[in-house]
């Protein structure tokens, strides 16, 4: 079936196209749900969130683009409503003074990318938020302002925060290594 019959299916509330779009498409979109959350629940309770506004939102999809990026800006925008919607997003994060100190390349080679996603989920939430939607989902740092109702200059803030305590934990890793 291809996509495109697959969308019409679904607009037309047959079960097995939605069934096929959710298969197609919910292990990608989880990996994305995860980059937002701090639980793996709370993570799966957004991917089903979306996936009802996909379903709700189809005839709305008008085939300019890919339909992937289309569900990935649904799901993202989803966790960005559920993380508005929690208290920690209020909360404030102080990184502490950390010299300088060059990081051998080596050290990212042997890094794994799951090591580097766990890395990346252990960051506040905060900058959780921007480093993701910066470095991994490429978004402006003028959108991810208008997206988390922050200035650009704390969106930049928030990103140079991330990538230092980022390089802190990868300097640590390394010591435990060696």
């Amino acid at each position: 079936m291809t996509e495109k019959e697959l969308i019409e299916g679904c607009i037309q509330e047959k079960r097995v196209c939605q069934q096929e779009v959710f298969r197609r498409y919910a292990g990608k979109m989880m990996s994305v749900c995860l980059r937002y959350t701090r639980h793996r629940m709370e993570a799966e309770d957004i991917l089903q969130d979306a996936f009802i506004k996909v379903f709700d939102h189809l005839g709305k999809f008008q085939h300019k683009g890919s339909f992937e990026g289309w569900i990935r800006r649904i799901v993202i925008n989803t966790a960005l409503k559920n993380y508005s919607r929690k208290s920690y997003s209020h909360e404030q994060i102080g990184v502490e003074y950390h010299p300088d100190v060059p990081v051998e390349p080596t050290v990212f080679s042997n890094l794994g990318e799951e090591d580097l996603l766990e890395l990346i989920a252990g960051l506040p939430e905060g900058y959780r938020l921007v480093f993701n939607l910066y470095a991994i989902e490429g978004y402006s740092h003028k959108e991810i302002a208008d997206m988390l109702g922050i200035q650009e200059s704390t969106s930049r803030s928030q990103l140079v925060k991330a990538r230092k305590l980022l390089q802190v934990q990868i300097l640590k890793l390394q010591k435990i290594a060696v």
